[in-house]
């Protein structure tokens, strides 16, 4: 894989499942390790801001590095509060160089599930080798998740856009207005079940046509958006010939049957399944 995929910066190359992915050391890596005297005067700055003052959000040096690049390059100019926070990753509004709203996801080092992380990682082509290192784990992860979120892209599917990628951190399209973030499905009144079903089938459709599968939809990995659904947290998203994959798919298939039935779709896990299996044509081990 290229280091322009691997730096930060956009590409539009989404790559084959069989490619590795590159976790050797990045520019931020570097920048971490020299401590230059405006590397230091930026990450003094940003530990003192209200913002970065999150519970358990405890950043290494590597990562300011990563955030301090990502200026340089100018992908951001400003930082905003949190839309929001856990044990894996915190979610950061910021500006990018035109002054437009983008969100910044910080995988944390320190306190990610490494085990959770590796039940979705190992048996994936893409990240053999990669072993015993929760750092090295996690920044995979987050080349992971941009690759899924090009590939989801170039499948039609309605995703976050992915802006850029250095280390641990991944700015992507902000989903949201002055109000705040998009709302989940779970959180707003759908007028048109049957309709909103229909999109989200064809959108797992797409994805498994393009080799992937989701591997944690549910209604709270699914908002809407500027009048239609998106798929946000692709992170874990897996290719179909993933070890695990025919367990994911179902798991898949169940969450989603069963919010809509509730709504009084008529779905079952089954005829979900049987339509996924019937109407896409994923890529073939050979």
């Amino acid at each position: 894989m290229t280091d322009e995929f691997v730096e930060s910066g956009p590409t539009d190359e989404v790559g084959d499942e069989w490619e590795a992915i590159d976790v050797r050391d990045t520019e931020a890596d570097r920048i971490a390790r020299q401590k230059d005297r405006e590397f230091s005067e930026f990450r003094k700055r940003l530990k003192n801001t209200e913002q970065f003052k999150v519970e358990g959000s405890v950043f290494d040096d590597a990562t300011y590095a990563a955030l301090y690049k990502l200026v340089q390059d100018d992908y951001l100019q400003a930082f905003g509060g949190p839309i929001s926070t856990g044990k894996e990753a915190n979610v950061y509004e910021a500006l990018d160089d035109e002054g437009e709203t983008v969100a910044v996801k910080v995988y944390l080092t320190t306190t990610s599930n490494f085990q959770q992380m590796s039940d979705y990682l190992e048996g994936d082509p893409r990240f053999e080798g990669i072993r015993g290192s929760t750092t090295k784990v996690v920044i995979a992860w987050v080349r992971k998740e941009y690759s899924n979120l090009k590939r989801a892209q170039a499948a039609g599917v309605a995703v976050p856009n992915p802006l850029a990628v250095q280390r641990n951190v991944l700015v992507m399209e902000y989903l949201g207005d002055e109000e705040g973030p998009a709302p989940t499905l779970v959180d707003v009144t759908i007028e048109n079940p049957e309709t909103a079903y229909s999109v989200v089938r064809e959108y797992m459709r797409r994805l498994y046509d393009a080799g992937l599968i989701h591997g944690d939809l549910s209604e709270f990995n699914l908002v809407f958006h500027d009048g239609q659904i998106t798929v946000i947290d692709v992170g874990q998203a897996v290719t179909v010939h993933h070890p695990n994959a025919e367990e994911f798919l179902e798991r898949d298939c169940r969450n989603i049957a069963s919010f809509f039935a509730d709504l009084d779709v008529d779905v079952t896990t089954e005829s979900l399944r049987s339509y996924l299996e019937t109407e896409a044509s994923p890529p073939s081990r050979d």
